[in-house]
């Protein structure tokens, strides 16, 4: 079951939904970075919008309107934008500032519980994905279960710490 597409103010007006566009019409500024951090990277890589475009399945107008926040960018599409783009999907967060985060939908929304902060979570750090990236490129299956179960006992002798 999905979504619906409309809601009712009363029962009879009816409201489009603003697919996380900010009250005015304008993209969500959190759009706008992640489209921001996708024309960096790109520019930085020497790609041009129609290679990009190319890549992903996509026409280079299609992603200009990433790069703008006209569009928003699903997840898989941010998947594939980070594959294409050789940089883990949290690069196109970083640097934002806390008034675009603010402006999250669901800060927006008037829910705006906290959540548990996840500091201390080690998938959240890039230290993880690059040390999982670097373990899946070795091929050979035997010195990857090696150094697994190095990594295993190594952890098991030594205290944790904090980083």
């Amino acid at each position: 079951m999905g979504l619906p597409q409309e809601q009712t103010k009363d029962d009879t007006t009816p409201m489009r939904s603003t697919r996380g566009r900010m009250p005015s019409g304008k993209p969500n500024p959190v759009d706008v970075h992640v489209g921001a951090r996708v024309r960096l990277r790109r520019t930085l890589l020497g790609m041009s919008q129609e290679k990009l475009g190319e890549a992903i399945g996509l026409t280079f107008q299609q992603v200009q309107k990433y790069e703008r926040g006209a569009n928003r960018i699903g997840a898989s599409r941010l998947w594939d934008l980070s594959r294409v783009l050789d940089c883990p999907m949290s690069f196109f967060f970083e640097e934002m500032d806390d008034e675009t985060a603010s402006s999250s939908p669901r800060n927006l929304s008037g829910d705006s519980r906290d959540l548990e902060p996840r500091d201390n979570d080690p998938m959240t750090k890039r230290e993880t994905l690059e040390l999982v990236r670097a373990y899946y490129r070795i091929n050979d299956y035997h010195v990857r279960r090696r150094i697994y179960e190095l990594a295993k006992s190594l952890a098991s002798t030594e205290e944790p710490v904090e980083s």
